[in-house]
């Protein structure tokens, strides 16, 4: 069924200290959800802060984006974390988030896991129980975005154990395999970097719920949320082209509070 409202999501707030990292004043204004670093794998109690205050000052939605404790790996490795200690560091990071979200009069809406724990979720839906017992035990209003095209039953039955909306995340830039997982960035073809290739697969994601994968094959892809990035100016432009071309086909852009 063609989709008439997609939420568009961005991982933002990644600076910290003397580091600067994105481009987040440009970026957020263009989305419709802002992931935001909670000081493990990025950011910082200021940073936090800031991007609050961007996000709100553009009608943002905005959630916590938990990683590991790998600041120096930008919690892009693989740790060897038990599910007890997975679900202490989503529960420290929520909280760091919803805290400073509380003083800017704001309300979180999600959570996104960043990183390896993101990616190790996928392959062990244990992971992605442990990350959802943390949410639901600090809030269960809030949404949990999860990758699409994989395990999707298995996925909304860890929802609806722990009483939370899923969102189902969509990788405009990144080739499918034909089992709906996500290709390996080893891989030559993982990453697209045509901006015109990248529109067309959203649109026909969006509108035929369908994604051609780096084989060729189509498989079936519905989703609630497109990730886009924009932390150089050629990813900012993209950012802009899929708006524009999203809204060109009639497709609002709305955070998914407003329809999951």
């Amino acid at each position: 069924m063609p989709l008439n409202k997609i939420d568009l999501n961005s991982d933002v707030g990644e600076s910290f200290g003397n580091y600067k990292l994105g481009l987040d004043e440009e970026v957020i204004p263009l989305i419709s959800s802002a992931n935001i670093a909670c000081g493990f794998h990025a950011g910082d109690p200021t940073v936090m802060r800031h991007t609050i205050a961007i996000a709100k000052k553009n009608g943002v939605a905005i959630g916590a984006h938990p990683g590991f404790p790998d600041l120096i790996g930008f919690g892009r490795r693989n740790l060897d974390a038990s599910l007890a200690e997975i679900r202490d560091y989503v529960t420290y990071q929520i909280g760091a988030l919803q805290a400073f979200a509380a003083a800017a009069g704001m309300v979180l809406q999600h959570v996104k896991p960043h990183g390896a724990l993101y990616n190790m979720a996928v392959k062990d839906s244990a992971i992605w129980d442990a990350v959802a017992e943390a949410i639901a035990a600090v809030n269960a209003r809030l949404i949990l975005y999860v990758l699409a095209g994989m395990d999707r039953e298995n996925l909304k039955a860890i929802g609806a154990k722990h009483g939370l909306r899923i969102a189902f995340e969509f990788f405009g830039d990144r080739a499918y395999n034909p089992d709906g997982s996500l290709v390996s960035r080893k891989e030559p073809g993982a990453v697209i970097h045509d901006g015109d290739i990248v529109a067309e697969k959203i649109v026909k994601m969006v509108k035929e719920g369908r994604v051609v994968c780096i084989d060729g094959t189509e498989i079936d892809m519905a989703a609630d949320t497109i990730c886009v990035h924009g932390d150089n100016p050629a990813a900012l432009s993209l950012v802009q082209k899929i708006r524009t071309t999203l809204q060109a086909s009639g497709v609002d852009i709305a955070a998914p509070e407003t329809f999951l």
